[in-house]
């Protein structure tokens, strides 16, 4: 043992090669430093001139499985849909009387053209109690009878709101655009996707903006409030709060600064890393607007991570120049002797990093895809500027008196916590973390099977339950009796063939099927107004609320039926499931439902008769090729049948995703470190606090949803950082032919000190999220808060205990002497 440590150099394993054994990749850029240097200027600048042209998005699309079989059969019927994921409502409430007064309909008339004129509108959609679509149909002696709710000749009068009462209550909108309490009426607004004068997408956010400053700010009183709901409206306020996240970055910033001084105490060791990192951020967002990318309200959080990531990988720089420094190394040898020893762990870390951030992409939804996309150019940056421009920088400037004195204490020292942290490499107390991981393990995974795919809350889960946006929905949800949780199913069949007695009676069993579903409230289509006008026309008499044979009826029946309810050509309409609520259970009890029924219902046969006119249609009927009229059932449209959508492809893609990013960093670190144990000890903390994190979740009530799933990822990828430091430091003590508890304290003075740091910067870094005004992103702070802090402590005192029982130094040695072209004596 003893002529191994004479052999051996306490050092790096790069440290005691030669000169002219140097890496390459370390003659290359030490030896054009000036050069280098140059083309990170130019580099910044070019991306500097990009980010001038990054822009925030909000398109909806975005934000949907488009390739999915729901979204598919939605978007075959967009056109036809009259009302769909693109609308709003703004209920105005008198808060003294209701809405039957002359000052509340003048009110509201402003506020109907003002909504009118708001950039974005579909002004042939809109609905309220002022526009002509909005009627009310009665059956009298002489036959129908009806016209619009407010008449041509209202005044004013005590006598013409006395009409208006009458017309709204004939109309059949009470709980749907007038409260139940007859205080608020709605104004239903959809919109359209591309602004008709620049033919640009919508900007939610703009329009949100809008409706606040002209309707909510100009009309809302202590006499008419104003609620606004709708995922538009949603998206704008979620965009709003995301442009404050600024705040959160500047106080993560001058949070790491301190801190990073207090580590290194030298300011170009706190400086140098910060630009480093920020060079970094500047570069991600450039070449992501030169790529043609925009940020959204999830890629507009990476650049936090990349400024975390960036510091944590600097500070193993600064730190390792700060102890060849106090070595008595130069500023250019220190920088090099630095850059030798971590460049490989380093790349290893951020590689790993990277390519768990690519597993994201598995998930078919454009905002995961470009979070995904955005991480990963984002660690590619980080390699550039924090591997390669920070130690150069530092080889020119060099560490300052006060950070080399401060390093070489810090060598010198053996602090308490280091000695005490070391006894988890020795026999006799690394079993404990190890019973203890494993109960804690065993604990995670029976908590985690309570883990639910998709919103466990009320309203929108993406903001707080005291927002402005829930505290509006919650009011919608109150005093009106139309859910705003819609599952949209299209019935399909051929042309003008959606009011044949065989597609009603279908239509009408599969109402009445939904209706006994638990999680429903009720349900509207074409049949509903079927049956009211087949009553009507028969005195109100109830036996007659029923679908007739006769076809000359049920064509008279849905003569006035609105537009909202059939396509133009009539081979498509859709029926309207209001659910209690979005939670993840109601949807997929609503969503079985429907799958049973169509299993039962729909008709299996080519596609092309679905396309057929009625001459075509009897034509194949008298030749055989079908039985009857084409009919089946097509999930889903509406906000619940989008969400439902969203859930499947966050189910399918968990396991897959998360089985991925741990391949992909065995495969990486096996790959560096040669060693199955070696990689062991690396992932078995990591998946330790992967089963932690979904407990959490489990106790928190959060769901894994757009907004989480990515934290699986980001958490795994980011926090085998910590590992794979540790180990790399660790693996070159023991071929020093220290033992293992002495490797471990050698490890923690170095290495150990820089790892802890890094933990607790990066969950500094996000914790600040917590108290984000968006959930989701209050959620993703706690989670990778937790996930941070915990692989860091599973690095620190889960690893040695796993590598006494797992390692052995002689074969490590061994391995080392072959590698480098040594052979190990016999024996």
């Amino acid at each position: 043992m003893s002529e191994q440590k004479h052999h051996f150099s306490t050092e790096p394993e790069h440290h005691i090669l030669s000169t002219e054994t140097e890496p390459m990749l370390e003659r290359v850029l030490f030896g054009n430093r000036l050069v280098v240097l140059i083309l990170m200027v130019l580099l910044t600048m070019l991306f500097g001139y990009g980010v001038t042209k990054i822009k925030l998005d909000s398109s909806i699309e975005k934000y949907i499985p488009l390739n999915h079989e729901y979204i598919r059969n939605f978007l075959v019927h967009k056109d036809d849909m009259k009302s769909g994921v693109a609308n709003v409502k703004i209920a105005v409430e008198a808060t003294d009387g209701d809405i039957f007064s002359k000052d509340y309909m003048e009110t509201l008339s402003k506020i109907n053209d003002d909504v009118f004129f708001v950039k974005g509108v579909d002004r042939s959609g809109m609905q309220s109690l002022w526009t002509p679509n909005t009627r009310w149909t009665e059956v009298t002696e002489e036959g129908f009878q009806g016209g619009p709710v407010i008449p041509s000749t209202y005044d004013g009068s005590e006598e013409s709101l006395d009409k208006v009462r009458q017309n709204v209550l004939k109309s059949g909108q009470v709980g749907r655009l007038v409260s139940n309490d007859f205080r608020s009426s709605i104004i239903d607004v959809p919109l359209v996707e591309k602004d008709p004068e620049t033919g640009e997408k919508l900007s939610y956010q703009q329009f949100s903006r809008d409706l606040e400053e002209k309707i909510r700010a100009k009309y809302g009183s202590d006499q008419y409030r104003i609620y606004i709901t709708g995922t538009p409206k949603k998206l704008g306020d979620l965009m709003d709060g995301a442009a404050k996240i600024a705040l959160f970055f500047l106080a993560a910033m001058i949070a790491t600064a301190i801190l990073l001084f207090l580590y290194s105490r030298c300011p170009k060791g706190t400086v140098v890393p910060i630009l480093a990192s920020l060079i970094a951020v500047v570069w991600q967002l450039g070449a992501l607007a030169l790529m043609g990318y925009t940020l959204d309200l999830y890629s507009v959080l990476v650049p936090f991570l990349v400024f975390a990531i960036g510091i944590s990988h600097a500070v193993q720089i600064i730190n390792g120049i700060a102890i060849e420094a106090g070595k008595g190394a130069n500023h250019l040898l220190a920088a090099r002797r630095a850059f030798r020893g971590l460049y490989v762990p380093g790349m290893l870390a951020l590689l790993s990093d990277g390519m768990g951030f690519l597993t994201l992409l598995f998930i078919d939804i454009g905002v995961i895809q470009e979070l995904a996309i955005a991480a990963s150019v984002g660690v590619a940056m980080i390699i550039i500027s924090n591997l390669v421009l920070l130690p150069i920088i530092m080889s020119f400037i060099g560490i300052s008196q006060s950070g080399v004195r401060h390093a070489q204490k810090v060598e010198a020292s053996e602090p308490k916590l280091w000695k005490t942290l070391s006894f988890f490499a020795n026999k006799k107390v690394a079993p404990f973390p190890i019973v203890i991981a494993i109960v804690m393990a065993i604990f995670g995974y029976q908590m985690s099977q309570g883990l639910k795919i998709g919103d466990l809350d009320k309203g929108a889960p993406e903001l707080r339950a005291d927002s402005r946006y829930n505290l509006d929905n919650d009011f919608m949800v109150s005093n009106y009796s139309t859910s705003s949780d819609v599952l949209v199913v299209m019935v399909e069949t051929a042309k003008e063939q959606c009011n044949s007695f065989k597609v009603m009676d279908a239509v009408d069993r599969f109402m009445w099927y939904m209706e006994n579903v638990p999680g429903v409230q009720s349900t509207n289509s074409l049949v509903t107004v079927s049956k009211l006008v087949t009553k009507a026309m028969n005195e109100g008499n109830l036996n007659w609320s029923a679908l007739s044979r006769n076809q000359t009826i049920l064509n008279t029946s849905i003569q006035r039926a609105p537009s909202a309810l059939l396509n133009p050509d009539c081979s498509m309409a859709p029926v309207i499931v209001y659910l209690n609520d979005h939670k993840a259970e109601t949807l997929e009890t609503a969503v079985a439902a429907v799958e049973a029924f169509k299993s039962d219902y729909d008709d299996s046969i080519d596609e092309k008769y679905f396309g057929y006119t009625i001459p075509e249609i009897e034509q194949a009927i008298e030749n055989g090729e079908i039985d009857s009229v084409p009919v089946r059932f097509q999930l889903a449209s509406g906000n619940a049948g989008i969400e439902a959508a969203t859930n499947q492809v966050i189910a399918d893609a968990q396991d897959t995703m998360l089985i991925f990013v741990y391949v992909v960093v065995f495969v990486l670190c096996f790959l560096t470190f040669r060693s199955f144990t070696a990689v062991a000890c690396i992932l078995i903390p990591l998946a330790l606090t992967s089963i932690l994190s979904q407990a959490l979740m489990t106790y928190l009530g959060i769901g894994v949803k757009v907004a989480t799933l990515p934290v699986i990822a980001l958490g795994v990828g980011i926090g085998v950082d910590y590992g794979i430091y540790i180990y790399s430091r660790l693996e070159v003590m023991l071929i020093a032919g220290k033992t293992m508890q002495e490797a471990f304290l050698e490890t923690l003075k170095s290495t150990g000190k820089a790892v802890s740091f890094t933990g607790v910067t990066l969950a500094l870094g996000v914790a600040t999220w917590i108290l984000s005004p968006i959930k989701f992103q209050a959620d993703m702070g706690i989670l990778l808060t937790f996930m941070f802090l915990w692989n860091m402590l599973g690095a620190l005192i889960l690893l040695p205990a796993l590598a006494h029982y797992l390692l052995r130094p002689e074969r490590i040695i061994a391995r080392h002497k072959k590698r480098h072209g040594e052979v190990p004596p016999a024996g």
